[in-house]
């Protein structure tokens, strides 16, 4: 088994391009396992600033093999989002072997975030896994891979300032929101969405001491949603916007459900969109008379697939702040804090690697194991046999006291031999991975040549 991923994040595209590449994600890993034979396993990790793809593949990674599997899966992805096949293939930077576990590490760690230190990337790792899992798509390395993130992930919380230091998108988003609302406890706020994120959104606004918060959702959703959380659910969302202080949009519902799950974007579709906003600030000043104008409204969209239409930052009144914004504002965190948690991630990942990769010498290990028996049954029985020659032949309790005896001292050599041999296999892996990345990037390197 090798382990292969494919990522696309905010560091390689644009969020523009990674929302287009991303429509359709859900049904890649079973589309994947299901249309290639050699991969069986696949979890998909797709979040606001990111679309990955984790594989279990059941051959030989040469530098051709990562390619060809990184066209397949690409070719997969195109058909699922629209995008078309060869900027699909570019956007995608394949990880094989240990590159692909320091990653994901990393990654469930938050110290591969928008905002460095996020602590809802921990989760969304979980839901990955959860969500493969309940498909039967994932692998029994997969789930030992993604299990041991979680893990990770955990002791760097622990063991580190970093989580306190790095907030959320949820919370970075209405941190900046906060400078143009009234105190919080004053802000009428409007939720759209019912997802995580939604949850999230709600936790934090209540957190500040806004509890004045309406529920939207196009899903049908939001009574339940609402319900279960004391909020008060709407179903006219221009009427709710024309007193409302703050939208918090994050339900990524754009686009439309094709009939094999997909989902295919519609450019012109919003769950928010300028004409929407304007009618609603125009009712809110016919309501309020000869009183002061309207006050602002901010909006926040938090949604990877835009939920609200970019033309919405152009009414007047209206500030509009998007996950460009949010990247853009995202605070630096001490050095200091990333090296630290940054060295937790390397321990666990060379320890996941090592004792993953030591498997290969599991046949080695029993052959000493069986060479070592048979020194200690030769030893044994040559001193048994050279006292009975003197005339002093041991009784069962001696000839055990022997065995122990021989047996600690093979022992302690067979010990520094198994080290040797692990050591040994682990290093010819990871030689092998730098060889099949090196041939893999050289192979892509020449295809563009050629293209261009």
């Amino acid at each position: 088994m090798a382990l292969l991923s494919l990522t696309a994040s905010h560091h390689e595209l644009d969020l523009d391009a990674l929302e287009r590449l991303s429509t359709g994600a859900q049904s890649i890993g079973g589309s994947a396992v299901s249309a290639c034979d050699v991969i069986t396993g696949a979890v998909v990790l797709a979040t606001c600033n990111r679309f990955e793809l984790y594989l279990d593949v059941d051959a030989p990674l040469d530098g051709p093999g990562v390619r060809h599997a990184t066209e397949h899966v690409a070719r997969l992805v195109a058909e699922a989002s629209g995008v078309d096949a060869v900027e699909a293939a570019t956007s995608f930077r394949a990880r094989a072997g240990n590159e692909v576990v320091e990653h994901l590490f990393a990654v469930a760690a938050g110290l591969d975030s928008m905002v460095v230190g996020e602590r809802e990337i921990a989760g969304q790792v979980k839901r990955a896994l959860e969500a493969a899992h309940a498909d039967g798509v994932t692998s029994s390395t997969l789930e030992l891979l993604f299990q041991t993130a979680s893990r990770t992930s955990k002791r760097v919380s622990t063991e580190t300032a970093l989580g306190g230091a790095g907030r959320s998108v949820v919370a970075l988003g209405l941190e900046l929101a906060g400078s143009d609302l009234p105190p919080w406890h004053q802000v009428r706020a409007v939720l759209i969405g019912t997802g995580s994120y939604a949850g999230a959104s709600l936790a934090a606004l209540r957190a500040l001491g806004c509890d004045d918060v309406r529920v939207y959702s196009q899903s049908g959703r939001a009574e339940e949603f609402a319900a279960a959380r004391g909020v008060e659910p709407v179903h006219d969302l221009v009427t709710a916007l024309e007193d409302a202080d703050l939208v918090v949009s994050c339900s990524g519902a754009r686009g439309r459900a094709l009939a094999d799950g997909s989902r295919r974007e519609q450019a012109i579709e919003h769950v928010l969109d300028a004409a929407s906003v304007v009618r609603a600030r125009e009712r809110a000043a016919v309501a309020a008379g000869d009183e002061p104008g309207a006050r602002p409204t901010v909006v926040l969209d938090l949604a990877l697939h835009r939920d609200v239409d970019p033309h919405v930052a152009d009414v007047e009144g209206v500030l509009l702040y998007d996950l460009a914004t949010l990247a853009a504002r995202s605070p630096a965190v001490a050095s200091d804090l990333v090296a630290h948690a940054r060295s937790i991630v390397d321990d666990a990942a060379r320890t996941f690697e090592e004792t993953r990769l030591g498997r290969a010498a599991d046949t080695a290990v029993v052959a000493l194991l069986q060479d070592a028996e048979r020194r200690i049954r030769a030893e044994v029985d040559d001193v048994v046999a050279l006292r009975r020659a003197e005339g002093d032949g041991p009784g069962e309790d001696e000839v055990e006291e022997i065995a122990r005896g021989v047996r600690r001292r093979v022992h302690a050599d067979l010990h520094r031999k198994i080290v040797a041999v692990r050591a040994e296999a682990v290093e010819a892996s990871r030689a092998a991975v730098r060889g099949v990345v090196a041939d893999a990037e050289a192979l892509i390197a020449e295809a563009d040549a050629e293209v261009g």
